[in-house]
C-alpha cells in the first residue's frame, strides 16, 4: 500500500518554472492539467492560471516575465 502512495506522490510533485535561470514559480498537477503558482513579482500576472501542459505554462510565464522587463 505504501508503495502505491509513494508512486502517486512522485507524480504530484511541483515542477519549477525558471526564466533566465531564475525560478519564477511552480506548476502543480491538477485534474486535467497544471496550475501555476508564482513566487516572483513579474510572474504574478499568470498566478493561479491552469495550463494543459508544463511547456504551455512555461511559455506563458516566460512571456509574462519578458513583457514585464520591457516596461
Amino acid at each position: 500500500m505504501q508503495e502505491n502512495s509513494f508512486s502517486k506522490a512522485e507524480t504530484l510533485r511541483p515542477t519549477v518554472i525558471e526564466v533566465g535561470g531564475e525560478p519564477q514559480g511552480v506548476v502543480v498537477p491538477t485534474e486535467g492539467g497544471y496550475r501555476f503558482l508564482a513566487v516572483k513579482l513579474p510572474a504574478f500576472v499568470v498566478d493561479g492560471q491552469h495550463f494543459a501542459s508544463v511547456e504551455i505554462a512555461h511559455r506563458a510565464v516566460r512571456d509574462a516575465v519578458q513583457g514585464a522587463a520591457e516596461l
